[in-house]
């Protein structure tokens, strides 16, 4: 599906591996939204227009009698801009919505689904996983998993530690998603599966990542506003929310000794600092949390979870969201990294970490919201990668 001279979107669909989609259908597409997010659902919705008017469509419209738009089908899409592919999605359909119009031409079929983490989250079960530490659960629930083409990138947590069972077996109650998650979020980490890379021309793997977010990598080309011609974002607006960071300041029961010890957190373990005035910090006002799901486990376990919990109350002390042109900006921007801001003042320019992004592609459009989130004010860096 052509967008522009040099945008170019392909379209697979069907049971088990996906195929390159019928030009008869390709040519029904009206538009494509693609949610990209580093925690929760990632999600898509195409909308095709279907008409009637061969032998074929005299029972009904002939794509909704074949097997394509059928629900629980694998989608994969992947735009390429210039001669350089990505992979938006690779997800399954689970809802289909037919509005029939009495005008001829004007039947929309809506297509929307999730990546394929969905099918984490079919089946609830019980499990057990004696002797194994939170990086080796994960590493086993994703092994029943291989059909999706999964290249896993586990980070081990700072209490990787496998618990004795004399302690406490580790025990799972829900969907793997669930479970998956919950191991994400007691140590500060995310967990979520992003398509891509492409391998070769239409073949590629799907990248799982469980860690703490991807702060590390080279930032994407800037986002600019208020700098005239050279401006790629349409809409930008900021936000600081003082009430989101947090510290810990309890006393847990150490499973080992019996004896209660204290757990305190003073300030936020991301790395590296995205700002030169973090919002934790003894020069302002947070909040204080008691130690939270800390019965049972040893004082290290206790310490990893309430430092986990304090940096996950920072990532979004200070939010941007705005909207920008794919072609303006000369690129796809990327969730789940870095970029940088120019031009929106000291304050406020420097690098942050890209939480979500909604692609929004119809007709010759192709645009991108944004939800960007770091710990404080102030930039950190006199320049960022134009």
């Amino acid at each position: 599906m052509p967008l522009l001279d040099s945008i170019h979107l392909t379209l697979l669909i069907g049971p088990g591996l996906p195929l390159p989609a019928p030009p008869s259908l390709v040519e029904t597409l009206q538009s494509v939204e693609v949610v990209q997010r580093d925690s929760g659902v990632n999600g898509f919705q195409l909308c095709f227009a279907l008409s009637r008017g061969g032998l074929t469509d005299v029972l009904d419209y002939n794509m909704l009698l074949g097997p394509l738009l059928t629900p629980f089908n694998r989608l994969v899409l992947i735009v390429t801009l210039g001669a350089i592919p990505f992979v938006l999605m690779d997800g399954i359909v689970t809802h289909r919505q037919h509005a029939p119009n009495v005008e001829p031409g004007e039947a929309l079929v809506t297509l929307t689904g999730e990546d394929v983490s969905v099918m984490m989250d079919l089946q609830e079960k019980r499990a057990l996983f004696p002797c194994l530490p939170d990086i080796g659960i994960v590493a086993a629930i994703l092994a029943g998993y291989g059909q999706y083409q999964l290249l896993p990138v586990l980070i081990p947590p700072l209490s990787s530690v496998p618990p004795l069972p004399i302690e406490r077996v580790p025990t799972q109650q829900g969907t793997d998603l669930q479970m998956l998650r919950e191991l994400a979020e007691r140590n500060g980490y995310v967990f979520y599966i992003e398509p891509g890379p492409l391998v070769a021309p239409l073949v590629w793997v799907n990248t799982v990542y469980f860690g703490p977010p991807k702060r590390l990598d080279l930032p994407q080309s800037a986002l600019a506003i208020s700098l005239g011609k050279d401006s790629n974002v349409s809409k930008l607006s900021f936000e600081y929310d003082a009430l989101a960071p947090a510290t810990v300041a309890d006393t847990v029961q150490d499973s080992l000794t019996g004896a209660r010890l204290p757990v305190d957190t003073f300030v936020s373990t991301r790395l590296p600092p995205l700002v030169l005035d973090p919002a934790l910090t003894p020069l302002h006002t947070t909040r204080t949390m008691l130690a939270k799901g800390s019965g049972g486990l040893d004082i290290m376990a206790a310490y990893a979870r309430a430092q986990a919990d304090t940096d996950r109350s920072v990532d979004a002390v200070v939010t941007a969201k705005g909207e920008l042109d794919v072609m303006r900006y000369g690129g796809v921007l990327r969730a789940r990294s870095l970029v940088g801001m120019r031009g929106a003042g000291f304050t406020h320019d420097g690098l942050y970490y890209v939480q979500q992004v909604t692609h929004r592609i119809s007709g010759s459009s192709y645009t991108q919201s944004f939800v960007l989130n770091r710990e404080g004010e102030d930039s950190i860096t006199p320049v960022v990668t134009p």
